[in-house]
């Protein structure tokens, strides 16, 4: 159940899903969160798993130290969980660029004619503060062109799924007044859905990004074969902070 968009080659990118992993228990079956109490060496054997999918080694892989910001660098060289950002842009062929998630938005960029790719975990934070634009921003200082730029947003949390409160939507609306669009009536009194892939869409496209692919698959329903830090959340799988599974998207030269 790995997603692929139609708008990057297929051998270039993948959403990786949960399974064709050799975690166990809670973590099955492809975990990629070091800060699990899953088994270390299964970890290292499920990121050899995806980055042979690419025919590269995990030692090509560049995997930032995630937090919930606006930070994108430069990958110059295979990096693993130590630069802290929450985007990466290289020009490297040998460099497989990632970020994992378990319901925030990994969303995936290219422009192959001129060698750029770059890579963003969006959550809902980290979107509403740039995340996306930054990794734009400077996938055109090393030298693409907007009009060459595909950009893919994969499985996460769909708005069906993403309930919240009213302080979250009004940091949204504060911000800007047409957000208002982006939710709509929870069921619950005072609270509300929101669309994360549609918001950051909307970003992609006021950016001039014009091929865009969004999944619209939601993380959070078991059936659809991604973790979610919801629903493991809500089924009290997460005894300690950080200690939930996460799925890996990647992307290649």
């Amino acid at each position: 159940m790995s997603y692929t968009s139609g708008n990057l080659p297929s051998d270039k990118h993948c959403f990786f899903c949960s399974n064709g992993g050799v975690s166990t228990g809670k973590y099955t079956s492809l975990n990629t969160n070091l800060s699990s109490r899953d088994n270390p060496d299964n970890i290292r054997k499920n990121f050899e798993i995806i980055s042979g999918y690419f025919k590269k080694r995990p030692e090509n892989m560049f995997t930032l130290r995630q937090s919930i910001s606006n930070v994108a660098v430069t990958a110059e060289n295979p990096s693993w969980f130590k630069i802290a950002a929450d985007g990466a842009v290289t020009t490297d062929k040998n460099i497989l660029l990632g970020v994992k998630t378990a319901d925030c938005a990994p969303v995936l960029f290219a422009d192959y004619k001129n060698g750029v790719i770059g890579v963003a975990h969006a959550g809902w934070r980290g979107a509403s503060k740039g995340i996306v634009e930054n990794v734009v921003k400077l996938m055109l200082e090393k030298g693409a062109d907007l009009k060459n730029i595909s950009a893919a947003v994969g499985p996460c949390i769909q708005q069906a799924s993403f309930e919240v409160r009213d302080d979250m939507r009004q940091v949204f609306i504060s911000s800007d007044k047409n957000n208002v669009a982006y939710f709509k009536d929870g069921e619950k009194e005072g609270s509300f859905n929101f669309d994360l892939s549609g918001y950051i869409e909307n970003k992609l496209r006021k950016l001039g990004v014009e091929n865009i692919d969004n999944s619209g698959i939601d993380t959070y329903p078991l059936q659809n074969g991604y973790f979610s830090y919801r629903r493991n959340t809500h089924l009290n799988l997460i005894e300690i902070p950080r200690d939930y599974p996460t799925q890996y998207s990647c992307i290649c030269l």
